[in-house]
């Protein structure tokens, strides 16, 4: 890895991506350190720390997710890219039930472009929507019901608006930084933002493991938790990279006066089919009862989510939801990513069949069978994946940010795995230049 991390700047080419995408993670950390204009800095900061240490701890660190801390202090890019990521969920989900959709989606790159588009018109909405929720509540002191103080200045609609505006277009810059890492950098522009975000808690967390226990206890559960987390890492790329691959066989045919066909390839179906896109699902659905006792911070349902539902590791209602979500998102996203029909009908179309499968309703027959295999043991390791941080509360005496486990263990290795492929891709690219020239 490391001499591949050497040959990637020896390129000038690549090195000047890999720059270019340094550059505008630079910029987005920044934005994130920025607050919004009438924020009260000093007491924000002494809200969301009592916030995040005290018995809310479960809901906040829900809430603060996906923003890499930015949202408990009401910076710029508050919203982080969770409305693009809740869009583009959105828009996925109707390409099924939505029969423009579905066609704009079979017309290649021309549709696709079209869709990106209504995704960021759905971002911007969600965008506002959410700013607004947040400087409301901000405004309202209701973000922080155990906080006495002021976060912000003046509660007039003018500064309300301007706040608004402010986190609604610092989604918009998001946006456009994440696009901009797609076109003129290294890997997929809003996974990277998503890891960098995610990364960026990973400090603050770790340490926070280190100074819960006094003297040298505190130093040993530090390098047990570096250990463990490093051991599940590796068990994460295993199951990440691994796969069943069903051969296919092309049989010859006359095109013209050339006989073409006759060669052998390989359907790749990963057992972790669905990625992380169940947890973000899952994490979803459990992040809005949390934020309605942020909304609603007393009452009986308030005190009962609270209880059972807001993210916290000894409440077993929470867990048990959470993972039979996990499970149920799962084949549902598998379910509506591949098609064994569309897969089928493509294959006879040009020739191709399974050996030892008859072509059509067989194949589709094999192909889903094969399919609810590989789904039945990726559910399960998804769901596996995120009880470790209730795990580590349990054993370890962790907090709720416990930095190693679900969405942002998959998340952070996913991404990974994708930048690395998509650098040494390029690497292999530079190299074959040089000999085929």
């Amino acid at each position: 890895m490391i001499s591949a991390f050497l040959n990637a700047f020896r390129s000038p080419d690549l090195r000047k991506k890999i720059l270019f995408t340094l550059m505008i993670l630079v910029i987005f950390r920044l934005g994130a350190s920025v607050p919004t204009p009438n924020v009260n800095i000093s007491a924000i900061q002494q809200c969301a720390a009592d916030a995040t240490t005290g018995d809310t701890a479960g809901a906040y660190a829900m809430i603060n997710l996906f923003s890499g801390g930015a949202l408990l202090h009401l910076s710029v890019f508050a919203l982080g890219i969770m409305p693009y990521i809740t869009a583009s969920i959105i828009l996925q989900l109707l390409t099924v039930v939505i029969p423009h959709l579905e066609n704009l989606k079979q017309e290649g790159s021309t549709g696709q472009e079209t869709i990106t588009k209504y995704t960021r018109w759905v971002t911007i909405v969600l965008a506002v929507l959410q700013a607004t929720s947040f400087t409301m509540l901000a405004v309202s002191g209701q973000l922080y019901s155990s906080c006495s103080q002021a976060v912000v200045y003046d509660r007039s609609i003018f500064s309300i608006v301007v706040m608004i505006l402010t986190m609604t277009a610092g989604t918009s810059l998001i946006m456009w930084l994440g696009e901009l890492i797609t076109d003129r950098g290294v890997g997929n522009g809003m996974s990277i933002l998503i890891f960098t975000q995610i990364a960026a808690r990973f400090p603050s967390s770790m340490w926070a493991i280190r100074t819960a226990h006094p003297g040298n206890q505190g130093w040993l559960l530090l390098v047990v938790v570096v250990a463990v987390g490093l051991l599940v890492m590796a068990g994460v790329v295993f199951v990440e990279q691994a796969q069943r691959r069903i051969p296919v066989q092309y049989a010859k045919r006359m095109v013209g006066n050339r006989l073409m066909g006759g060669s052998s390839t390989y359907i790749p179906l990963k057992v972790n089919q669905a990625g992380v896109i169940p947890v973000i699902f899952a994490s979803s659905i459990l992040y809005l009862p949390s934020l309605y006792t942020v909304f609603r911070p007393t009452g009986k349902v308030s005190e009962w989510i609270a209880a059972n539902l807001a993210g916290t590791g000894d409440s077993l209602v929470y867990n048990v939801v959470y993972l039979l979500l996990i499970i149920f998102f799962t084949y549902f996203y598998v379910a509506i990513t591949f098609d064994p029909v569309e897969i089928s009908d493509n294959m006879r179309k040009y020739g191709g069949f399974i050996p030892g499968i008859r072509a059509g309703k067989p194949t589709e027959n094999y192909l889903s069978y094969v399919l609810s295999r590989l789904t039945a043991p990726g559910s399960l390791y998804l769901a596996l994946i995120s009880l470790i941080p209730t795990l580590a509360i349990v054993l370890l005496g962790a907090d709720q940010n416990f930095p190693f486990g679900g969405t942002s263990l998959l998340i952070m290795v996913g991404v990974g795995l994708d930048t690395m492929k998509q650098v040494e891709s390029q690497l292999h690219q530079h190299n074959y230049e040089g000999f085929l020239s």
